[in-house]
């Protein structure tokens, strides 16, 4: 997994954004801690459970609020940055038209590379999809708020009724069905392979549903306490739909619950969604939470949450950063110790994947938090792209 792009809205930024949004990079952290020291024990979408262990699977779920939260903070930063507080409002089109194309230009050279430290395979995942998400966003938002925030609701809720659609490759409409929503290889050539492994059109939905909950932090018709409702309204809206449309197999998953053995085996048979697409129920679990959590730290301004803020204030730079870490400490790790997980290096146990996490969380705070105060002071345009 990977991040999202905050956009710049007022000289004072809200600090509940700041503080969910450092808060799931430390979630993406380990999820990316994941993936690079435990390779053998790969996680299949949605989550083999009776091959996973509980901690392992519970690890994966805090992983899976890390995008949409992404994405759906990108859409409300817009609308932020279009109407900035005591001013006069403005368009966000250009900016988010260029910031998407700069996230796909980083996508497909900086970040690519991070992953393997080659370029066999050009891989189209969340920043790609982000980049996506704004240009489309840069598109639709001259609309009306309420068609932007329809549009919105009718991707998201309506997606599902998609997934039967599957096209072979050589089949007229395949590339882009499988940019989309289908996932998979596309433009198959002897000189690199590209694999679009984020399909886009749910995650235009969430950015849209991002923009039109704008209002809520900058406008006349909301102040703190009635935000505050709202979002907990939102968010019970969002998590009693899905206790009633997962808890009775209605719709919104491909793969229904069944009761299991144990409770916590149930647990993760009812919590066990599609991230690729996203399925209506991963959006609405991940959404829910994200505006409980934004309720929360609108209240709770401490050290911890200071320390979440400034992970959150610099999210591009943090994730280059991390994903470079990761590579550079793998790659000397083989060299020191070899292979110990057949071709691969790794850890043995859960807990030294979480104990790596905080760690590297500890040591990346300083440059990060020297970028975000020179992000801050800078004049230059193109660092506030990081």
């Amino acid at each position: 997994m990977s991040t999202n792009q905050s956009i710049p809205q007022t000289k004072k930024r809200i600090s509940s954004i700041d503080i969910l949004r450092g808060l799931v990079m430390l979630f993406m952290l380990l999820d990316h801690v994941r993936e690079r020291f435990f390779y053998h024990m790969p996680i299949s979408d949605p989550i083999n459970i009776d091959d996973t262990s509980t901690g392992l699977f519970f690890s994966r779920i805090l992983a899976h609020l890390c995008a949409p939260v992404f994405v759906f903070l990108t859409g409300l930063s817009a609308w932020l940055y279009a109407h900035p507080k005591g001013k006069t409002p403005r368009s966000a089109s250009s900016f988010l038209w260029k910031r998407g194309l700069f996230l796909i230009l980083i996508e497909i050279t900086l970040i690519n590379f991070s992953w393997f430290g080659d370029y066999k395979t050009l891989y189209l995942q969340v920043i790609w999809a982000i980049g996506v998400s704004m240009i489309s966003l840069a598109l639709l938002s001259k609309l009306d708020l309420k068609w932007i925030g329809l549009l919105g609701f009718v991707i998201v809720f309506g997606h599902n009724m998609l997934t039967s659609i599957h096209l072979n490759e050589d089949q007229i409409g395949y590339t882009i069905w499988t940019v989309l929503y289908q996932r998979g290889f596309i433009l198959p050539n002897d000189f690199i392979a590209i694999k679009a492994s984020y399909p886009v059109l749910p995650w235009i939905g969430v950015i849209l549903l991002g923009y039109f909950t704008g209002p809520l932090f900058v406008g006349e018709k909301f102040n703190a306490e009635e935000r505050l409702k709202t979002l907990v309204k939102i968010g019970l809206s969002c998590l009693g739909l899905l206790l009633v449309i997962r808890g009775f197999n209605i719709y919104g998953e491909t793969l229904p619950w069944e009761k299991q053995d144990t409770f916590i085996q149930s647990v993760m048979s009812f919590l066990n969604f599609k991230k690729y697409p996203p399925s209506l129920d991963f959006i609405l679990l991940t959404i829910g939470i994200g505006c409980f959590l934004l309720y929360l730290f609108e209240k709770m301004q401490n050290r911890f949450t200071e320390f979440l803020r400034t992970y959150g204030s610099a999210p591009m730079f943090f994730y280059i950063l991390h994903l470079y870490v990761l590579l550079i400490a793998y790659k000397i790790l083989v060299n020191v110790y070899g292979t110990n997980q057949g071709e691969y290096f790794g850890f043995d146990h859960l807990w030294q994947i979480w104990l790596c996490t905080i760690a590297l969380s500890l040591v990346l705070f300083y440059p990060t938090k020297k970028f975000s105060d020179y992000k801050r002071k800078s004049t230059s345009k193109w660092i506030k792209y990081f």
